[in-house]
């Protein structure tokens, strides 16, 4: 390529590149700008050199005349003290100079003692006191009021909010206000937020629509709105009175906590209103939809609101589940269109919300065969994400239990859920482990296993929700639950079974990882993982060995005791029939546990995991010659398993001596409880 190399370029020239460059470089903007006074048009000045390839000699002499000629400088000198002039002239221009100079220092809060942040606060609020709304409305100086509610105290947050009160909905609409808003409710006292809220009544559903209000309100009523304020503030949805009313219950000063949001309650109430509100709000929603407006908590409330308020089976009913259909993208369409993913955005707003989730549940009960395939489409490549959400995991739960082809859904959502498509294995399992382990994408992972009897798996919220889905799916899916849920474990069973075979060590340290453990070796088989579950037992039967005594040993471990104590009992209790409930086929965890523990059946007789020697004894999964070699060597220790059953330590002893009360009798007191059922089963 042409041109003239770098040594041929002049010395000063390229000295003051070199110079300028380090300037540039150590120096922000924000610093720039306050050296400069906030200049406006942040040009270049005479003494700023190129910073592109050096020029030639020639080319030099040429630009330098050019410069001669032009003044450019001396313009550009000009243009910077006339915007000076201009920002001087005015309102409160040096008020807002100094404000701008506090802000720049207190906002390095590190390098501010707290000496100094303190008196530099109450200099800002000598300036803002009584102008916050001059201030407020620029771009520049509306970060000093955010600044100063960041430090301020309760009574310098209060004298802001109370100066702009009536302007909140122009600063929520204002490019830079809408960030003073949300200082304002995150740094202020419920009492400053029982300010704020209020001013949006009565202008709701314009202020959802505003491109820059929309996000602002939405987050309000998601995060920082009470009960009664989310009520309020969604009523607006179903239609203009509903406003109106909202203005003027903020203008009065009674409060009442009975407005309900609940939509089907208020058409119950005002039967004559049904059809004028229903069409109100499926035009609000639709006008939503068409934008691809679809990631507003209130949006998820007021579909679901509508959903439950229609007569399921009705035609407004159909309807509906097909407009939420609608964004969801045929193959040709997806092929044609630019947009990789298909559509389906709406599903999987709604996923991620408490009331978008219920909503796409239903959907997935009252839809078709059909309908419940292309939803669950919508989820592809976000199985994992949504595993992890409170409320997106019930989605994926209802997608397990309501669609008849487990091979769609086996494929759709356990092939993501446990990794299946990561080829390292032992990125596979970590993957899977960190699933298995969590309180809440453990859900949609052991729920197959568990069931919607599992209490320890299923809040009382998660439980309602799948007993709505049950009633539903009842009428709409004819196969049998206990088919679809052994279809399922035929994806389960291996990847789950290969995870407690090989991070067994790991599983047991933790309470979820021993529920993973016992879930897995009871319900997770198939006739393809026979071989998998025999060794996935013996693993974990191993983990037996050694001293019970040792402070690391697994008879040591509480969690660990109760997993062990279930597996031999070889099934979970029922507490309706007060039996336990055998699996099928038996597991037989005795058979490999047994030889373990044989030559150190006393100790563990005496241990904190002493009810795994009662299982033993007790369970029907054990064979009868097992019991009599386990009553045998129980009677051999029968010294030392009477001293575990007193009070340990002796404390106990010395405590009722005290107290005039005499010996501890064996069986008694606050010793091992395991160990004195285990007397009693001897002396019996």
């Amino acid at each position: 390529m042409g041109g003239i190399k770098r040594k041929e370029a002049p010395v000063k020239a390229a000295k003051d590149v070199k110079k300028q460059k380090t300037v540039e470089y150590k120096k922000s903007k924000l610093d720039l700008a306050a050296e400069q006074e906030d200049d406006e048009f942040g040009g270049f000045d005479e003494e700023v050199a190129p910073t592109a390839k050096v020029p030639s000699a020639a080319t030099a002499d040429a630009n330098k005349k050019f410069k001669l000629e032009t003044s450019s400088a001396e313009a550009h000198a000009k243009q910077r003290q006339q915007a000076r002039e201009r920002k001087a002239a005015k309102p409160h221009a040096d008020a807002i100079q100094r404000s701008k100079k506090i802000w720049e220092r207190l906002r390095r809060k590190s390098h501010v003692p707290a000496a100094e942040r303190k008196e530099l606060v109450t200099e800002l609020f000598d300036i803002i006191t009584g102008r916050v709304r001059d201030f407020v409305f620029k771009h520049d100086s509306v970060r000093v009021i955010q600044c100063a509610l960041k430090y301020a105290d309760k009574t310098q947050r209060r004298i802001i909010v109370d100066e702009l009160r009536g302007d909140v909905k122009a600063l929520a609409e204002s490019r830079y206000g809408k960030f003073l808003v949300a200082k304002m409710v995150v740094e202020g006292d419920q009492a400053v937020r029982d300010v704020i809220v209020p001013e949006f009544y009565g202008h709701v559903k314009r202020l959802i629509n505003h491109p820059e209000a929309g996000w602002i309100v939405d987050d309000i009523y998601r995060q920082i709105a009470t009960t009664r304020q989310k009520a309020v503030m969604l009523r607006e949805w179903y239609g203009t009175e509903f406003a109106l009313a909202n203005r003027d219950a903020h203008k009065s000063s009674e409060k009442t906590d009975e407005t309900t949001a609940v939509l089907k309650v208020i058409l119950e109430a005002n039967p004559e209103k049904k059809r004028p509100i229903l069409d109100f709000l499926h035009q609000a929603i639709n006008s939503f939809l068409q934008k691809k407006l679809t990631a507003f908590t209130m949006l998820h409330d007021a579909m679901l609101q509508y959903f439950l308020a229609l007569d399921p089976g009705s035609e407004p009913h159909a309807a509906f589940l097909d407009l939420m259909k609608a964004d969801i993208e045929t193959k040709a369409e997806a092929k044609d269109s630019n947009d990789a993913s298909g559509g389906g955005d709406l599903f999987r707003n709604l996923a991620f919300t408490k009331s978008g989730s219920k909503l796409v549940c239903l959907a997935l009960s009252y839809g078709s065969a059909k309908d419940r395939k292309i939803i669950l489409r919508c989820f592809k490549d976000t199985v994992q994400l949504m595993a992890f959400d409170q409320h997106a995991k019930m989605v994926l739960v209802a997608g397990l239990d309501v669609p008849d082809d487990t091979k769609m859904s086996g494929k759709a959502i356990v092939s993501e859920l446990v990794a299946q498509g990561v080829d390292d294995d032992e990125q596979r399992l970590n993957t899977l482990e960190s699933v298995a382990v969590s309180l809440t994408a453990r859900v949609p992972l052991l729920y197959p296993l568990a069931g919607v009897g599992a209490k320890w798996l299923l809040n009382e919220q998660d439980k309602a929700i799948l007993d709505e889905v049950h009633a539903i799916r009842a009428t709409t899916s004819k196969k049998d639950p206990e088919l679809r849920r052994k279809g399922l474990l035929e994806y389960l069973s291996p990847p789950l079974l290969e995870l407690v075979a090989k991070r067994d060590g790991s599983l047991v340290k933790s309470s979820f990882g021993c529920q993973v453990v016992t879930e897995t070796l009871l319900e997770a088989h198939s006739e393809a993982s026979v071989e998998q579950r025999n060794a996935a037992k013996l693993a974990v039967a191993q983990l037996a060995e050694g001293d019970p005594a040792e402070e690391e040993h697994v008879a040591q471990n509480a969690p660990a005791g109760r997993m062990l104590k279930t597996l031999v009992l070889g099934g979970a209790f029922d507490p309706v029939s007060k039996t336990t409930k055998l699996s099928e086929p038996r597991l037989g965890f005795a058979e490999v546990l047994y030889p373990i523990l044989r030559e150190k059946l006393v100790e563990w007789a005496c241990s904190p995991s002493s009810f795994v020697v009662v299982a033993l004894l007790e369970s029907e999964d054990v064979d009868e010659k097992v019991k009599g070699e386990v009553k045998g060597a129980l009677e051999k220790g029968r010294s030392e398993i009477e001293k575990a059953a007193a009070v340990e330590n002796g404390a106990g002893d010395e405590l009722k001596a005290k107290k005039g009360e005499g010996k501890v009798e064996a069986g008694k007191g606050k010793g091992n409880a395991g160990a004195r059922i285990l007397l009693e089963k001897l002396s019996g």
